[in-house]
This record gives structure tokens, C-alpha cells and sequence, in this order.
């Protein structure tokens, strides 16, 4: 199924035609990331043996997942880097946000 894929494209969509800029761009992917793990933790621990299969068979576990699944070869190298490119770019924005409000 591509339900993952549809909703992560779909999701890109609505922040570059909402929000236009590339700092919406990466917090939005870092969100995506940080919510898919989270689940992912979800659905590891929880003892409900039903919301664990919903979860499994729903969702992926993260965007590394996404692109593996339905990518390969140089593509998915090149994606795959793309992305630890952008995390990067979130953690520099991160990083001047603590900085700015003098919390380190």
C-alpha cells in the first residue's frame, strides 16, 4: 500500500503551498520524523495487541523506512542524504534558537 508515501507527499505539499519557505519545509519533516518515532516507540511498548497492528500496518517507522521502501539503488543513496541534509539544516535552526535566547 502506499498510504505512507501519499500521506508524506501530500503533507510536503500542503507546507510548501501554505507556508512557502524552507525553514517550514524542514521543521515540517523533522515533525513528520519526530511523530513517526514516537509512534514507533507506541507501538513497541503498548500491551494493546490491536492499536499495535494498526499502527504497524499503518504507518512506517520512520522516513528512512519510507524511503527504502519504495526506492533503490543511487536514487535511494541520494534521498537518503538528502535527508540527513535537511535534519542537519533543523538541528543549525534548533541550535541558533538556544543560542538567541542565551539557554546554553
Amino acid at each position: 500500500m502506499y498510504i505512507d508515501l501519499i500521506l508524506l507527499v501530500v503533507l510536503i505539499l500542503v507546507v510548501i503551498m501554505f507556508f512557502k519557505r524552507f525553514d517550514s519545509f524542514v521543521y515540517s519533516m523533522a515533525i513528520v520524523e519526530i511523530f513517526l518515532r514516537i509512534l514507533t516507540f507506541i507501538k513497541d511498548n503498548i500491551g494493546l495487541k490491536d492499536v499495535s497492528n494498526l499502527i504497524g500496518k499503518y504507518l512506517p517507522e520512520n522516513i528512512f523506512s519510507i524511503i527504502n521502501r519504495y526506492s533503490s539503488g543511487i536514487v535511494n543513496t541520494i534521498l537518503k542524504w538528502a535527508f540527513v541534509f535537511i535534519m542537519i539544516i533543523f538541528l543549525s535552526y534548533i541550535i541558533k534558537i538556544f543560542i538567541k535566547k542565551k539557554k546554553i
